[in-house]
Order: C-alpha cells, then sequence, then structure tokens
C-alpha cells in the first residue's frame, strides 16, 4: 500500500479512531493540555509575581530595600532554577510529585514540575516589566507620602500592566511547551498523544494533528494577550486618540 507522510491506508483509520476517542484522544488531550497550563500558570504567578516585584523593590534604592544578603541570595536561587533544563527538572523533581499527588506518572504529576520550572520564569518576566515603570512617577508617590505597599500596589503594578499581560502571554505559551515536553516522561496531554503514538508508533498523521493543534492554542493566547496588552498601553491609546483629533481638525 501507498504511504503519504507515514499515513497508509491501513492505518489511517486507526490514527482517526484514536484521535476521535474521547477518553485518550485529541478532545481529552486539549482538555489536559490547558488543564495543566492554567494550573501551573496560576500557581507560578502564585509564586513569581510577588518576587519579581520584590526583586526590584528590594534592591539598593528601592521603594521596600532589603539586605544585600538576602537578595543576592533570592537572585542565585531564581537564577539556578532558570538554569536547569526543564526535561531535566522533572526527573530531580519526581521525589516531589510523588509526595504531593501520590503518583510520578501522568497528567497531574507534571504540574508540580511545571510550577518549579515556571515561577522563575515568571519572576524574571515580571521584574523586566517593573523595571520599565518611570522612576519619575515613584519618586512622586514616595514625594506624596505613599508607603511602599502603597507604592507598589497603586503605582508599580498599575504602571507596568501592558508589559505584564505581555509577559503572562509569553510566560503562559512557554508553560504550555513545557507541559508538551512532560509527555516524554509520562505526562498527559498533547504531547503524550504526539511522543506515545506519533513519534513511538511513527504514526505522522497523529503526530501532525497535535502539533498542529499546539500551534493553533499558541496563536489563540498570543492573539488574546496582545489584544489585551494593546488595549491597556496608555502609549497607543494616546497615539490613536492624537491621530482622531488630527484627523477630525483636518477634516473641519
Amino acid at each position: 500500500m501507498g504511504e503519504f507522510f507515514g499515513v497508509t491506508a491501513s492505518n489511517f483509520s486507526e490514527q482517526v479512531a484514536i484521535l476521535l476517542n474521547w477518553s485518550d484522544g485529541a478532545l481529552f488531550a486539549i482538555w489536559e493540555t490547558v488543564y495543566t497550563t492554567a494550573i501551573a500558570t496560576f500557581f507560578a504567578y502564585l509564586l513569581g509575581l510577588p518576587l519579581g516585584v520584590l526583586l526590584v523593590a528590594g534592591e539598593e534604592g528601592g521603594v521596600l530595600p532589603l539586605p544585600r544578603p538576602l537578595m543576592q541570595m533570592i537572585n542565585t536561587v531564581v537564577n539556578l532554577l532558570r538554569s536547569v533544563p526543564f526535561l531535566i527538572l522533572m526527573v530531580v523533581v519526581v521525589p516531589l510529585s510523588r509526595f504531593l499527588v501520590g503518583t510520578s506518572v501522568g497528567t497531574v504529576a507534571s504540574i508540580p514540575p511545571l510550577i518549579i520550572a515556571a515561577f522563575p520564569f515568571v519572576a524574571r518576566l515580571v521584574e523586566a516589566s517593573i523595571r520599565e515603570v518611570d522612576k519619575g512617577v515613584i519618586e512622586a508617590a514616595q514625594a506624596m507620602g505613599a508607603s511602599p505597599l502603597q507604592i507598589i500596589t497603586k503605582v508599580m503594578i498599575p504602571e507596568s500592566r501592558p508589559s505584564l499581560i505581555s509577559g503572562f502571554t509569553t510566560a503562559l505559551i512557554t508553560i504550555l511547551s513545557y507541559g508538551a515536553m512532560s509527555g516524554a516522561i509520562g505526562g498527559g496531554g498533547l504531547g503524550k498523544l504526539a511522543l506515545n503514538y506519533g513519534h513511538a508508533r511513527r504514526w505522522r498523521f497523529i503526530l501532525w494533528v497535535s502539533v498542529i493543534l499546539l500551534v493553533i492554542l499558541v496563536q489563540i493566547i498570543q492573539s488574546v494577550g496582545t489584544h489585551f496588552a494593546v488595549k491597556l498601553d496608555k502609549r497607543i491609546t494616546n497615539q490613536k486618540r492624537a491621530r482622531r483629533n488630527a484627523r477630525r481638525k483636518v477634516e473641519s
């Protein structure tokens, strides 16, 4: 029988049947991928957002300066965790996953290593966003007698919202890609579908469908994130308003 990209007339129907299988097919794999990505992103930001703010606010000259040895220790821990490749980190964290969720294999077991791998990355993204805030705005808030907590919650974070949303989009896509890689050591989702069926059995149709579905998810996340980041960016809003005003003047 002829073969087209690893698909033959004899195995095509079998591959389609697997993809359409509700309990272990494409729809369930999409659900597992979205579920693990959402949970891991939530906890990564629960840890990474305050840590990223602290990396800026706690440095020398910041709004909430902390002892230099403490800041050096925090930076070292973040850098160390970021430097470990995700697949190696997943193997190292297997005992922790087993302790927390009772197993080291499956969709739920992939969430702890995802969080540990993602929160240092999130912290650096948040740090970069917070550093973009105009220091003059912070100094004005300090001159008005605002407390460090007020400056962080009412000035630094609100002023950096567009950049934070862009960073959130990047983090979400990165965690999605990490989750896909977790299929290599027993994780679930589209990564498992692509590796267990598409690669191991050389069923290329399933492999390509898995890749296309991942690309579609990434495109959706990127489009939504970019939309909200642009919408909340004051500079772009002011430019659009200026163009509208200029157009009205010309027309009048």
